[in-house]
């Protein structure tokens, strides 16, 4: 009996189970009302959409969750709008406020910090190409409506 073929067998079926599983958990993270389902546009949201947040990197690499709502909340919890399911996440991690035309990120209390362009922040203003970091996701902030630049933590 050749026991090397076997483990290589079952190691292979193993990767293929756990590849369609990733596949199929990411289907499932990415299927909320908050995703945003076109892929034909790059660097600004779609028309309509004032404001968006592309995952770069983390388990929900290459999704897109629309900021339409005076609060989008950000987190591990199932509720949340923005579900990041890892475990760095806190339950209710941040949110995301539409305030007076600006965007701002807000960390409530997370255990692990949010970060805006690698600066840890309570509370930031969001420009159009920031960089905001929760857990081990990523997100890029793009919006229609430019800002100033130089406005950012606060």
């Amino acid at each position: 009996m050749n026991h090397q073929k076997d483990d290589q067998a079952t190691r292979a079926g193993t990767a293929n189970t756990t590849a369609a599983l990733s596949s199929l958990e990411l289907l499932g993270k990415t299927d909320t009302s908050a995703a945003v389902e076109s892929d034909d546009w790059g660097a600004d949201p779609p028309p309509g959409v004032s404001a968006v947040l592309v995952v770069k990197r983390g388990p929900n690499a290459g999704s897109r969750f629309r900021l339409d709502k005076a609060v989008t909340t950000a987190g591990r919890h199932p509720d949340s709008d923005i579900y990041l399911d890892d475990i760095t996440v806190s339950r209710r991690h941040a949110e995301f406020r539409a305030e007076n035309g600006d965007y701002r990120v807000v960390d409530t209390s997370s255990l692990n910090g949010t970060y805006v362009n690698r600066k840890s922040v309570e509370s930031a203003v969001l420009t159009h190409g920031d960089e905001i970091q929760i857990g081990k996701s990523c997100l890029v902030f793009l919006t229609n409506s430019r800002t100033d630049p130089q406005r950012g933590a606060s």
